[in-house]
């Protein structure tokens, strides 16, 4: 019986999977804290990673 096993996920190619980043507005707010924000990732929604690559049948593979 074939074991099937998830594909692995693959990296985002737009964001090298640092799919969050913060940004800084300059300046800091009254307890001297650097005011930022969270960047998202577009291509992969902040998650670093894409869905796997569509994989062939088990028997297509051992046909080769």
């Amino acid at each position: 019986m074939p074991q099937h096993r998830p594909a692995p996920a693959r990296v985002c190619p737009s964001c090298d999977g640092f799919a969050s980043a913060a940004v800084t507005l300059g300046g800091r707010d009254r307890g001297g804290q650097r005011r930022t924000i969270t960047a998202h990732c577009h291509t992969c929604q902040g998650t670093g990673t894409i869905p796997p690559l569509r994989q062939l049948p088990d028997a297509a593979v051992i046909a080769r």
